[in-house]
């Protein structure tokens, strides 16, 4: 328990220069690409290894048209890859789904070859040594990137699969992106007499209030209209202290922050909306956006990789002009959140690993990721595929005003355990909208959040 407290701790201390505050598209260049690219000019420790033949199993959380779409993409692979490899991509539920899946069978032959994990998952499972590193095949001069390629990857998402305290090894590698955004009803807006989505908390919450007792004019079905619907998870409690210029996490005293000053005025601010009557809970899976579609709610907080699926509901529904902002702030410039689960490979044999790494080198291509950006709605990870979005830009603006925020990035702690903690922030927000007192909950909450860190 010791060992693993101080790896951990290593590695929150290392990543504090990398990950804490900083814009996601300035990233110091990863150590190992370049180390190791030198070292291994003249040999391969994947020379000898045959990826012929090899079925790789893949664990992911898409579904819908994103799994038709990635289905395509590998079935694309299957019929074309040079090496006889098949990939076999299955739907195992939610990312907490997979996660708890994972820790069962980590280090056994059960283990995906494949998996999507976040970044705070990825560190738990290699505390039991029980993914690959992959800087060896990154850097391969047989199967690697070369240095085009790799500084082809915008390098805040490139680099943030890198862990220093586990001797910079890479234990993942990234093919989407998002981040947590405010959408808003343009055309509502200009009937409660603004021009544009509100910039501070003080204008959130006169809007949102305003919206109970002015409600859109173009809207659908007779229930009452509200200005904010509250999603209990703890990303959006990361994006509401971002944006009030404060931080869930102190790296430098590797500690949970949640009883920040800056996460207890805006939960303040979102309990004062509920008291007022201006706020509701999220009671059923995409409530807020079936709302929002029917005009009957001004304001809503999710990922902006459900921008299509937000602009075929307002389609179908109220019809009316929207859009995405950041959230309402206490600093000069916007402080967005932004995360996305990378894909990692189990340990297996090098047979398996190679061929894994092929199938992740083609997921991640240009051609693949134009197609996987088209599809999802996530940002790609690739320079030359953002440069090639521009009618895609032209076609879906709000993607585009979403896109345009990434270099005002950062992220939520890439911790062992941080599973734990978002379920425990979940039953605490939830108290904070039923009345609770925020202070001491939150404090309380910092204090759970500790110790189940301490526990990793």
């Amino acid at each position: 328990m010791k060992a693993r407290l101080l790896a951990w701790s290593a590695l929150l201390l290392c990543l504090l220069v990398v990950l804490s505050g900083c814009a996601v598209t300035s990233v110091p260049t990863a150590p190992a690409a370049e180390e190791m690219s030198e070292d291994m000019d003249d040999m391969s420790m994947w020379a000898d290894v045959d990826p012929s033949g090899q079925t790789v199993t893949f664990w992911h959380q898409h579904s819908g048209s994103r799994e038709e779409a990635l289905q395509e993409i590998i079935a694309h692979f299957n019929d074309t890859n040079e090496y006889g490899i098949t990939v076999e991509g299955s739907n195992q539920g939610s990312y907490g789904d997979i996660f708890s899946k994972m820790l069962n069978v980590i280090g056994t032959d059960d283990v995906p070859n494949l998996v999507v994990a976040y970044q705070n998952q990825s560190a738990t499972y290699q505390l039991g040594d029980g993914l690959v590193d992959m800087n060896s095949l990154v850097s391969d001069p047989k199967w690697g990137l070369s240095e085009e390629e790799q500084s082809d990857f915008f390098s805040g998402f490139y680099n943030a699969d890198i862990f220093p305290s586990f001797d910079n090894a890479r234990l993942g590698f990234p093919p989407n992106r998002s981040m947590e955004v405010l959408y808003y009803n343009s055309d509502w807006l200009a009937e409660l007499g603004h021009d544009g989505p509100p910039t501070t908390p003080e204008a959130f919450v006169e809007l949102a209030c305003r919206a109970v007792d002015e409600g859109f004019s173009g809207a659908i079905g007779d229930e009452g209209s509200l200005g904010y619907q509250f999603k209990f998870n703890a990303s959006g409690i990361a994006s509401f202290t971002f944006a009030f210029g404060g931080d869930i996490f102190d790296y430098e005293n590797v500690a949970y922050t949640y009883d920040d000053p800056a996460t207890v005025e805006a939960m303040s601010m979102v309990q004062g909306l509920f008291d007022d009557g201006c706020a509701g809970k999220l009671t059923e899976r995409y409530g807020d956006q079936v709302s929002f579609a029917n005009g009957k709610l001004l304001f809503f907080i999710g990922s902006s990789s459900g921008l299509p699926f937000v602009a075929a509901g307002v389609n179908d529904a109220a019809a009316f002009q929207w859009s995405v902002a950041p959230l309402p702030r206490r600093t000069e410039d916007p402080v967005m959140n932004v995360y996305g689960a990378s894909v990692s490979m189990g340990r297996s044999t090098p047979e398996k690993e190679l061929a894994t790494w092929i199938f992740i080198k083609y997921y991640t291509s240009p051609e693949s990721q134009a197609k996987w950006a088209r599809a999802s709605n996530y940002f790609p990870v690739r320079q030359s595929v953002a440069d090639g979005l521009s009618e895609y830009f032209a076609q879906n603006p709000a993607y585009k005003t979403a896109f345009e925020l990434l270099p005002y990035g950062t992220t939520e702690p890439p911790v062992p355990g941080y599973d734990f903690v978002r379920d425990r922030v979940e039953e605490v927000m939830a108290a904070i909208a039923d009345g609770a007192d925020v202070e001491s909950s939150l404090a309380e909450l910092t204090t759970e959040a500790n110790e189940i860190l301490a526990d990793q």
